[in-house]
């Protein structure tokens, strides 16, 4: 069976921005497109309806490319489980009342027992500095916490 990725929002950002002038964003856009083309379908890919409902959010043509490329995958339940993981990430770590979202992507993805959580958030998500702690939480609560990466770290030998 196939390791299983968890889709968050930024992904699909990237898959859908158009470089600019900022050199890291245009390297992370492309590193992005690079992941997805090649290494996609080497994994199990799953969103969320958070996933959805943020990518639904701002330009609307973008955000139509966006869902299109979201149809595609399935979704995992945001249930009573991934609430209450959400709520005590929030609660228990360092994140700030506004990243609601992003505990609610974790948890999305540590109840259902994704692999990885693919992410170009390193602000909240893929930040080194929390992951110890979420780890934590998520372990004391019976779960394992996903590798948390980028597609630069996702990227294979």
């Amino acid at each position: 069976m196939n390791e299983t990725v968890y889709i968050e929002t930024s992904i699909l950002g990237y898959l859908t921005a158009q470089a600019g002038k900022d050199l890291i964003i245009a390297a992370n856009i492309e590193l992005t497109r690079e992941w997805w083309n090649s290494r996609r379908h080497d994994f199990t890919l799953y969103l969320s309806q958070a996933v959805l409902k943020e990518t639904a959010q701002g330009d609307a043509g973008i955000a139509a490319q966006r869902l299109a490329i979201a149809r595609n995958f399935p979704l995992l339940d945001i249930n009573q489980a991934v609430g209450d993981l959400a709520a005590q990430l929030l609660l228990h770590s360092n994140f700030p009342a506004k990243a609601e979202i992003d505990a609610i992507h974790i948890a999305a993805a540590t109840v259902h027992g994704i692999d990885y959580l693919l992410t170009w958030n390193c602000k909240q998500i893929a930040n080194a500095q929390i992951q110890g702690k979420l780890a934590e939480i998520s372990f004391d609560f019976g779960y394992q916490l996903p590798l948390i990466c980028t597609p630069y770290e996702l990227r294979g030998g």
